[in-house]
């Protein structure tokens, strides 16, 4: 099937469909009614200022936050019930904001505790397989180093290494590209590419930066807790820009 046929219409081609989301902090409505579908072996974007709930919606696709109302299928299987730990192993990778590097364990250690999210889980003789490298290659001089010493880029990418170890089907991203440098910014987006075109696994990025959102085959827009826009970054209209990127 070509990627111009995965329209998001036919349920059996979508990494990810979300169906009338609705979340809540205590009784503060913060999701409202969201529908979203990712195709498989594309690059989703979601977009729109601070405090929307862009970082709420992602946590709830991890499990982190529960719905109240609403369904959330991965290939087609309901997970809403499932525990964060269940849709790691089913094959969903999580990179938060912040990167949640562990400052005080070595590169390598690091690497190697994302096969804790393969269905088997690690095993003794597991190893850092060699497409880490080619996408990372800053990552195989630094194996010895300490998480924490690592620059701002390099621990994004170390965090995105760390989830791709798990082999997951569904990358989700958020705010990969803040507080880093642009030239690391542009190594990201590439190495990002490369995945998609690697391995065909799908990519939800929650992001601000232009470049990297018009890298992405689709966009949505959201804005106090809705959905708002949605349409191919080919299309991003100046005026959406405007209103939900520009700060």
């Amino acid at each position: 099937m070509t990627r111009e046929e995965l329209t998001g219409e036919q349920e059996t081609d979508l990494a990810l469909r979300i169906s009338n989301l609705n979340v809540y902090y205590g009784e503060s409505h913060i999701l409202r009614n969201v529908d979203m579908s990712i195709p498989s072996g594309e690059m989703v974007c979601l977009i729109g200022r601070n405090g929307v709930g862009k970082t709420t919606l992602l946590k709830t696709i991890m499990g982190l936050l529960k719905s109240r109302t609403g369904n959330i299928f991965f290939a087609d299987k309901p997970i809403a019930q499932l525990t964060p730990d269940r849709r790691a192993k089913l094959g969903i990778g999580y990179v938060p904001q912040g990167r949640d590097i562990i400052p005080r364990v070595s590169v390598e250690d690091n690497l190697l505790l994302g096969l804790e999210a393969r269905p088997q889980g690690r095993k003794r003789n597991d190893k850092i397989p060699q497409e880490i490298f080619d996408l990372f290659p800053v990552l195989k001089t630094m194996l010895s180093r300490m998480g924490g010493d690592l620059s701002g880029g390099q621990q994004q990418q170390l965090a995105i290494a760390r989830a791709l170890m798990g082999k997951p089907r569904l990358l989700v991203l958020d705010e990969p590209t803040e507080g880093i440098q642009p030239s690391i910014i542009l190594e990201i987006e590439a190495a990002v590419k490369r995945i998609i075109e690697a391995t065909g696994i799908s990519v939800l990025l929650v992001e601000q930066h232009l470049h990297f959102v018009r890298q992405a085959d689709k966009y949505y827009a959201m804005q106090k807790g809705g959905i708002v826009a949605s349409g191919s970054t080919e299309e991003l209209s100046q005026e959406v820009i405007q209103k939900f990127l520009a700060v």
